[in-house]
Order: structure tokens, then sequence, then C-alpha cells
């Protein structure tokens, strides 16, 4: 059973995203992950997205908020998220030589 603590991450991001056509749009923003960037798709409340960060994970997002009208829009929502692809990092421990049995 998982506890709330693992399933409940809060996290703050202000972005600036630039429609390619309707309902789809590209950005870039800074937040509590990082900095990243991504392709965002949604219709009225509600909206899904792809993205990486600077360590290079991808994490896929989904939705709901609400905001200001208007061509420059502020807002605010809620949504999950989950990290898709976390590149592996390298082991910083050298593997030791197998030892010779020095018995015969």
């Amino acid at each position: 059973m998982r506890c709330w603590p693992e399933i409940l991450r809060l996290g703050a991001n202000v972005g600036i995203g630039v429609p390619i056509f309707p309902g789809v749009s590209v950005g870039i923003g800074s937040g509590t992950g990082g900095i990243g960037v991504g392709v965002n798709a949604g219709s009225g409340p509600l909206g899904v997205g792809v993205g990486v960060n600077g360590a290079g994970q991808v994490s896929g997002h989904a939705g709901v908020g609400v905001s200001t009208p208007g061509p420059v829009r502020v807002g605010a929502g809620v949504g999950v998220g989950k990290v898709l692809y976390a590149p592996q990092k390298p082991s910083h421990t050298q593997p030791q030589p197998a030892q010779a049995d020095e018995k015969k």
C-alpha cells in the first residue's frame, strides 16, 4: 500500500507556451523540478503534456485548470505526472577484480 507522501508531491512551475496550432503548444518553464521544455495539448480546462528536464528525464502530465482570458494568460491547476524515462547515472564505484584462489 502506498502512503500519501509517496503519491502526493506538490510543485510549482512558471513558463511560457507558444501555440503551434489550435489546442497544441510548445513551451519552456522553470519550477521545482528544474528547467524543462515540452509539448502540451488541451481542450477547455483539460490538458496533457510531455516534457523533458535538464537532467534528461522525460515525463508525462495530465491536469485540469483555469486561466484568465486573453492573449497573455495567468492560470492555476492541479494534475498528475509520471517519469516515463530517466537516464542511467554512471556508477562512481570501480568494480573490484576477482580474487584468485591462492591455495594450490
